[in-house]
C-alpha cells in the first residue's frame, strides 16, 4: 500500500467514526495512532505520543483559548446577554421586523464575547424567542433571525475559532481579529437585510414594538457601555501591540467576571461558569492532541504532499480547488461543530493554498484572506438544510415551531451568506484592506 493510499484510508476511517459519533478527538487519535504504529512501530509510536502531548500542552500560547473561553461563560451566566438585547431593542424595536433585528444585533454582540455559534444561539433563543413571540412574531422569523445570528460570533473578535486558527497556522492573531471585522459587518448588515425581506413580504410575520423612550435608551446603553468597552480594549490592546494575546484575554476575563458580578452573577454562576470552561478547553485540548496525532500520521505517509504536489501539477485551476474545499466545508458544517472542522482540516487545506496562486496575492495575504473565507463557511453550515446543528438547537427552545419552518426561515439569510462568500472570494481585499489602512 503506498502512502498516499494509506493516508487517505486513514482520513476515511476516521470520517467514518467521527460520523458514527464518536468523539472526534478520540476518532482522530486512535487513528493516527494506528497508522504510526503501521508505518514506524509500537513502541517509537509510544515515544512519540509522550513528546506530542507535552509539546502540545507545554504551548503558554494555548492559555488565550481558556481565558476567551472564561469571557463567554462569566458572560452567558452574568446575563449579559438580555443587556446586550435590551439595548438594540430600545432603539429599533419599533420598527416593523425590529425585535428580529435586535435580535441579530444581539447575538453579534454576544457572539464576540462567547465565541460559540451554537452557545449564542442556544442563549439567545432563551432571551429572545419569548419577546419575539410575545409580540406575534412569526415562528419562521423567529427561529430563523435567532439561528442565524448565532453564526456572526465566529468573525467577530475576540472569537475562540479565530485563535485556534491562528495557532494552527501560525498566522497572527492581531491581523485575523482585524481582517475579519468587514465581512462581519457585511454579514450583519445582511442579516438585517433579510429580516427586512421577511417583513417586506409577510408584514405580519414581524409587527412592530412598543416604542422604547429616550430615558430607557440611555439606560440600556449606560448598562452595555462597560461590555462595549471590555471588547474594544481586548481587540485595540492586541493589534496595537499594547498587550499580548494572553495578557489581554485575561484582562478581558477579569473585566467581564467584574461585570457579571455587578449584573447579578453569584456563586452557582461562577461555579457553572468554571466548570462550563474546563469542559470546553478539555474538549479542545483532546481534539488538538487527536489532530496532532493524525496529522503526524499523514506526515510520515506524505499524503498531504503528494496530494498537494498532484493538485499543483494538475494544472486544475486554483478558483476549482477552493470551490470544492468550501462545498467540504459547508456539507461538513451540516454534521459538525466548527472548532472539530478547523482542527481536522485547517492542516489538510492550508498547505494545498499557500502553494496556488490567488489574484496575485502574497503568503501572508493568503494566510489571512483563507482564514476568514473558510471560518465564513464553516459557520454557514450550521444553518445549512438538512441537518444544520443551530437550527435544530433552536427548534429544541422552540418546540411550538414545527423544523421545517425554521429551515425556511434561515433561508434568506443564507441567500446573503451566499453572496458574502462570493465577494469575499472574488474581492480578496474586502477582507485584508483594513489590516494594511490601520
Amino acid at each position: 500500500m503506498s502512502g498516499i493510499d494509506l493516508g487517505l484510508l486513514v482520513l476515511g476511517i476516521s470520517l467514518i467514526l467521527i460520523f458514527a459519533r464518536v468523539p472526534i478527538g478520540v476518532a482522530m487519535f486512535i487513528c493516527g495512532a494506528a497508522a504510526f504504529a503501521y508505518v514506524l512501530g509500537l513502541y517509537p509510536l509510544l515515544q512519540s505520543v509522550k513528546q506530542l502531548v507535552y509539546s502540545r500542552l507545554a504551548n503558554f500560547d494555548l492559555i488565550v483559548i481558556p481565558l476567551f473561553l472564561m469571557m463567554g461563560q462569566f458572560a452567558t451566566h452574568g446575563g449579559l446577554s438580555r443587556l446586550l438585547f435590551r439595548f438594540v431593542n430600545a432603539y429599533l424595536g419599533h420598527f416593523r421586523g425590529g425585535v428580529a433585528l435586535a435580535t441579530i444585533g444581539a447575538c453579534a454582540g454576544f457572539g464576540a464575547i462567547c465565541g460559540s455559534s451554537i452557545a449564542t444561539a442556544a442563549t439567545m433563543g432563551q432571551v429572545a424567542f419569548p419577546e419575539m413571540r410575545r409580540f406575534g412574531y412569526s415562528g419562521r422569523l423567529s427561529t430563523g433571525a435567532i439561528a442565524a445570528g448565532g453564526t456572526l460570533g465566529i468573525l467577530i473578535p475576540p472569537s475562540v475559532p479565530l485563535v485556534v486558527y491562528s495557532i494552527l497556522t501560525g498566522e497572527s492573531i492581531g491581523n485575523l481579529f482585524v481582517a475579519a471585522m468587514v465581512p462581519a459587518a457585511i454579514a450583519f448588515v445582511g442579516y438585517m437585510l433579510a429580516v427586512g425581506w421577511h417583513v417586506w413580504r409577510d408584514p405580519g410575520a414581524g409587527p412592530a414594538g412598543a416604542k422604547s423612550s429616550w430615558g430607557e435608551r440611555v439606560r440600556a446603553t449606560v448598562n452595555v457601555f462597560p461590555v462595549s468597552v471590555i471588547f474594544a480594549f481586548v481587540v485595540v490592546s492586541i493589534y496595537g501591540g499594547w498587550a499580548s494575546p494572553t495578557e489581554a484575554s485575561a484582562v478581558g476575563a477579569t473585566a467581564t467576571l467584574i461585570l457579571a458580578i455587578v449584573n447579578g452573577m453569584r456563586m452557582k454562576g461562577f461555579l457553572d461558569s468554571m466548570t462550563g470552561t474546563a469542559q470546553a478547553t478539555a474538549m479542545i485540548f483532546l481534539i488538538l492532541l487527536g489532530a496532532d496525532m493524525l496529522n503526524t500520521a499523514l506526515a510520515l505517509t506524505n499524503m498531504t504532499n503528494g496530494i498537494t504536489d498532484w493538485i499543483v501539477s494538475s494544472g486544475f485551476s486554483p478558483l476549482l480547488v477552493m470551490s470544492i474545499i468550501l462545498i467540504i466545508y459547508i456539507l461538513l458544517g451540516c454534521v459538525m461543530e466548527s472548532m472539530s472542522m478547523i482542527m481536522l482540516t485547517v492542516p489538510l487545506f492550508y498547505p494545498m493554498i499557500m502553494k496556488l496562486d490567488f489574484w496575485g496575492l502574497g503568503t501572508e495575504e493568503k494566510s489571512l484572506w483563507f482564514g476568514i473565507l473558510a471560518l465564513m463557511v464553516v459557520e454557514i453550515g450550521l444553518i445549512t438544510p438538512p441537518i444544520g446543528i443551530n437550527v435544530f438547537v433552536v427548534n429544541r427552545l422552540a418546540k411550538a415551531v414545527p423544523l421545517g419552518e425554521t429551515f425556511r426561515g434561515v433561508l434568506p439569510f443564507l441567500a446573503t451568506d451566499l453572496l458574502r462568500i462570493l465577494l469575499v472570494l472574488f474581492v480578496p481585499y474586502t477582507a485584508l484592506w483594513l489590516v494594511y489602512a490601520l
